[in-house]
């Protein structure tokens, strides 16, 4: 995947102007923008010890590899809003699943929009914005075309079998786990898939620079993946999740009920057995996933569209699977909050790993500075940083911090929540401080030593001896914004 040297011309000199360069349409790089839902780094370029996961796997060696990337916040609406429009959560207002951020800020710029603003067809195949409420008429502003496969209950996923299920499908049961012995194209991400390789093959007769986003629904649950992915992995050899208990020093704000989890009371335990066949079940998911996403990046290949494609490969957000007791996302803890982030393209380091941390929101940014664009007329500044240098040389440095936030009660519907919970994670550490929604008092605080302490066990916050690091670390967390109002009241 070398680039032309026309295009390394322009590169180079975008580097050394240190500005945007106007690319001409001839030359511009297309993008495929590829998001995947509630994936943690449980792949195998991620060191995982059992993912099956090889076509994600090559696509790391052909790219560079982000080890430490962080979402926004942990709950699909508010993330993919916030990688969208390049804007955190508190700025866009929205941090539940029902608010669109268009309800609150109908003239900004999302990032296909501003690829279509200059010049690009922009399409969308399958989840990504949310996928309900607004989401049925999803973002027509964004897109060059309808959306396709975007709006449904991801408990709607149910078997297509001989063309026997209208799109979008009545919702199904919620079944959290299913194993038939089906073709991958009988569930959503496979549908997905065939039509992504279809538009691929549209695209690659346009003269038209492309902005095509595939949104993936796996591995959310219901954990449905069809019978030979399961069969990947055996059952005995995956463990339970380690440390299953509440860690005694970690405040009651930071835990949540795993409400998403269906057939059983929120917050009660998971059997053993159960848990066993949920951690069987997101792996087969992630294969599954992973499989599909494989399609996709062959068809890329085949139609001789790679070596001018900017391919981007980002997850939402993390998950959890029993640790410390927790299920499903809502936290800002690190299982939570740090997610897988692949770039690959022209001008990019091959097999590249990126140890600086970075945020989610930098994904925008960075596709415009790698087409060419200038920065978006917006009514709000983006607030990521451009990836690229770390995409050249990924020994650079990253941001001193990444930031991650989630209210309580997790904030699912419409209506006030108590409090803000906001964390930052530096190099060594993460602090969290949980604030009252309207004062911004500080109600709770966390603090860990991912040196000693990566599972984030140990609350440090009230010990004496942490006390210099905790003020230095809480300096890093940006003032309190959220309250009753829709004011702004600072910390």
């Amino acid at each position: 995947m070398r680039p032309s040297s026309n295009l390394l011309a322009i590169i180079i000199a975008a580097c050394v102007l240190d500005q945007a360069v106007p690319v001409p349409a001839a030359d511009r790089l297309n993008v495929l923008f590829v998001a995947v839902d509630d994936l943690r780094n449980d792949l195998g370029c991620y060191g995982h010890p059992l993912a099956k996961t090889p076509h994600l796997d090559r696509f790391a060696q052909r790219g560079v590899r982000f080890d430490r990337a962080y979402c926004q916040q942990a709950l699909c609406n508010p993330s993919r809003a916030s990688v969208l429009t390049g804007l955190r959560p508190d700025t866009l207002r929205v941090w539940n699943l029902p608010t669109h951020f268009r309800d609150v800020h109908p003239d900004l710029v999302t990032l296909p929009q501003h690829f279509i603003q200059h010049g690009y067809h922009a399409a969308s195949i399958g989840k990504i914005f949310h996928n309900w409420g607004h989401a049925l008429q999803g973002d027509p502003a964004s897109w060059s075309v309808p959306q396709r496969m975007h709006f449904a209950s991801h408990y709607a996923d149910t078997p297509l079998l001989d063309g026997q299920r209208d799109w979008p499908p009545p919702l199904g049961p919620r079944q959290r786990l299913e194993c038939l012995d089906v073709p991958d194209d009988a569930y959503f991400d496979g549908q997905v898939a065939s039509a992504a390789v279809r538009t691929l093959g549209e695209l690659a007769e346009s003269p038209a620079p492309f902005f095509l986003a595939v949104g993936f629904w796996k591995p959310h649950l219901p954990f449905n993946a069809p019978k030979r992915w399961w069969d990947l992995y055996d059952p005995s050899s995956i463990a339970l999740a380690e440390h299953r208990e509440w860690p005694e020093a970690t405040p009651r704000e930071a835990w949540h009920n795993g409400r998403e989890l269906p057939e059983r009371e929120p917050g009660t335990p998971v059997p053993d057995d159960q848990a066993r066949q949920l951690r069987h079940g997101y792996l087969a998911a992630i294969s599954y996933l992973d499989a599909q996403i494989g399609r996709v990046l062959e068809a890329l290949e085949q139609l001789r569209l790679a070596d001018r494609t900017v391919v981007v490969v980002w997850s939402d957000h993390g998950f959890h699977l029993g640790e410390r007791g927790l299920w499903c996302k809502t936290s800002n803890f690190e299982l939570d909050a740090r997610v897988p982030l692949i770039f690959a393209g022209p001008g990019m380091v091959q097999g590249g790993t990126a140890q600086g941390l970075v945020e989610l929101i930098d994904i925008y940014p960075t596709l415009v500075e790698l087409a060419g664009l200038p920065s978006p007329d917006s009514p709000l500044r983006l607030e990521g940083r451009s990836l690229v240098p770390i995409l050249r040389d990924p020994s650079q440095p990253g941001k001193p911090a990444a930031i991650t936030q989630h209210p309580r009660p997790p904030y699912y519907g419409k209506g006030q929540p108590e409090l803000m919970g906001i964390s930052a994670r530096t190099e060594n550490w993460r602090v969290t401080q949980w604030r009252d929604w309207v004062t911004g008092s500080v109600v709770a605080r966390e603090l860990y030593d991912h040196r000693t302490d990566p599972d984030e066990l140990v609350n440090l916050a009230d010990n004496p001896a942490y006390a210099e690091i905790l003020a230095q670390q809480q300096r890093l967390l940006p003032p309190h914004r959220p309250d009753a109002d829709g004011k702004r009241s600072d910390n």
